[in-house]
């Protein structure tokens, strides 16, 4: 499906100083980014943790149980944000002289997302003085209510949105909850419980009371960028901040055994990695643990202190995420054939997509909703059967324009009783239904879903940030691009439009196409690659001539030699 280009236009005033590449000026302006302020990644432009509501009430709890040596258990979840979460309450609250911390994180196919009283059962059994959940809790009334009842002291730290009613906990930090003060609200959860560490870090250090007073919270700044990008938050100017200090923690080889194994083992260099590496290349490897086993063996690799076991348990890791991938590759092949099926019948596809297979994995059928929704433009809902065979889970991804969590919050307002539970974010969320109410939901969803978008959302676009001038195409102009970032959700890498004439095409592994490309004001052709540009069982008819490209300009490095290539998102005869 060929997308219509969009060029983006400046979204602020240009108050940004003179040295500035005029494109890069350009890329900024875009994205509303228009003074020198916003470009300050260092660690003094970070918002303060005075403003989150809940802070001082979070922090007498935890001064109080570190200074008892209280049991203190840690709550996670089991996706790549609730990982380094976890790591991070571990290794922050242990450097500030807790010695008796343990994590639990729920088995997503036994208990489900959250603070359930069911996991709260589990956890009663380690006797904890106090419970701190991170990434989640805020819509965990009932667990919260079931851990006080038996006596057990609860803080939530989450950055979810909350539903109707709070949890009665003993403290709540979350950015997103009425009357919080802070000005973003885009925090992952492992920002939140960064900003809960550094608070604590700064009472500590008042009372005297720091075991050792020059541990600082930047050690754990790798673990923040890992979680924020790989859970695909917003990069405002507070989480650039928070993920190119990580980066440049982890390209100076000061990260954390387990994250510099788990990027040994993704095949990339440390010493230039981008946010893009930590979104596709090793957030992955940690959320397959808990997509298909059990996240603490993502947990484990984070916290390891030594080479060799993280090396040991980044290779589980990437096996994992192999299996995961060749389940997903299945997957994808029987929903896009649904959707296919869906087209015969229909002129057009419905507004929204829902598809099911009793088969199908409950642990990646976000990825194969997320799939969808890139390749038809509409938001898509994936079902599996849960561990409970009579109940379904599903995992919605929405498209720009459309929050996903406010349309599952009204399809259970107008139809009481239909969603069981439900939870998430503006573009991803995941609900559970019974199974035999599944065509009761679908037919709810669409319904919702035509008085929530109009025709306009629905056409896809590929925003551009406009044509570059030939002579730009080159290593320099990439560089200073790849330096720009971090780039990420809300705040996309550069891409680009123009016309090319097609020198020479080469297929790679009957799905990636190689191009050389030469354009009017360039002496030598310039490499671009198209990956899974070629679809299965389709016939592949060769360019030739002039063609229209979409594209980012990277850097590619083969056998020490670094030269200019353009990676392709689209292509069609100019």
């Amino acid at each position: 499906m060929h997308r219509e280009i969009r060029i983006r236009t400046a979204k602020t005033a240009d108050q940004l100083p003179d040295e500035l590449h005029p494109l890069l000026r350009q890329v900024y302006l875009n994205r509303g980014v228009g003074t020198a302020q916003e470009l300050d990644l260092s660690l003094a432009g970070l918002l303060s943790y005075h403003s989150l509501k809940g802070m001082d009430a979070a922090i007498k709890l935890l001064v109080t149980a570190i200074t008892k040596q209280q049991h203190i258990l840690i709550v996670g979840d089991f996706d790549a944000d609730g990982a380094t979460s976890t790591a991070l309450a571990i290794s922050a609250l242990g450097s500030m002289g807790a010695e008796r911390v343990s994590y639990l994180v729920p088995d997503r196919f036994r208990f489900g997302y959250g603070l359930t009283p069911e996991i709260v059962a589990v956890a009663l059994e380690q006797q904890p003085d106090l419970i701190i959940t991170v990434d989640n809790g805020i819509s965990s009334v009932a667990g919260v209510a079931a851990a006080q009842a038996a006596g057990v002291k609860v803080l939530v730290t989450d950055h979810h949105l909350p539903g109707r009613e709070l949890p009665s906990a003993d403290a709540i930090v979350n950015p997103n909850q009425a009357g919080c003060g802070f000005p973003s609200k885009k925090l992952a959860g492992v920002g939140v419980i960064f900003y809960v560490m550094a608070a604590l870090r700064a009472e500590l250090r008042a009372l005297k009371q720091l075991p050792d007073p020059n541990w600082s919270m930047a050690e754990l700044l790798d673990l923040v960028a890992l979680g924020t990008v790989a859970d695909v938050v917003p990069l405002d100017h507070n989480n650039r901040i928070l993920v190119e200090q990580g980066l440049q923690r982890i390209r100076a080889g000061r990260s954390r055994p387990g994250i510099r194994a788990m990027i040994a083992v993704a095949r990339r260099e440390a010493s230039r990695l981008s946010a893009s590496d930590l979104g596709f290349a090793v957030g992955p490897r940690l959320n397959a643990a808990g997509r298909l086993q059990d996240m603490s063996m993502g947990i484990e690799c984070l916290l390891a202190s030594d080479d060799t076991q993280a090396g040991r348990l980044a290779q589980e890791l990437d096996a994992i995420n192999q299996e995961r991938r060749d389940i997903q590759e299945q997957m994808q092949s029987e929903a896009v054939a649904m959707i296919d099926d869906l087209l015969k019948d229909e002129n057009e596809l419905p507004i929204g997509l829902c598809v099911f297979e009793a088969a199908w994995h409950e642990g990646v059928v976000g990825l194969v909703a997320s799939k969808l929704k890139e390749r038809h433009h509409r938001p898509c809902i994936a079902f599996a059967v849960a561990g409970d065979e009579r109940m379904l889970k599903g995992s919605a991804r929405s498209i720009p324009g459309l929050h996903i969590r406010d349309v599952l919050d009204r399809v259970a307002g107008l139809n009481p009783g239909l969603i069981d539970k439900f939870g998430g974010h503006a573009m991803a969320a995941g609900l559970s239904l019974p199974k035999e109410r599944l065509d009761e939901f679908k037919a709810a969803f669409l319904a919702v879903l035509e008085e929530s978008l109009d025709t306009e959302s629905l056409s896809a676009a590929i925003e551009s940030d406009g044509v570059i001038n030939a002579e730009w195409l080159n290593t320099d102009l990439a560089n200073l691009l790849d330096q720009g970032g971090p780039w990420g959700q809300s705040f996309p890498e550069p891409v680009f439009h123009g016309e090319f004439e097609v020198v020479d095409e080469r297929v790679l592994k009957d799905k990636h196409l190689k191009l050389r490309l030469h354009a009017s004001g360039i002496r030598q052709p310039i490499d671009g690659i198209a990956f899974n540009a070629l679809e299965a069982n389709q016939p592949h008819v060769s360019l030739t001539g002039r063609v229209e490209l979409v594209y980012r300009l990277n850097v590619n490095e083969y056998m020490g030699r670094r030269s200019a290539q353009l990676m392709i998102e689209q292509i069609r005869p100019a």
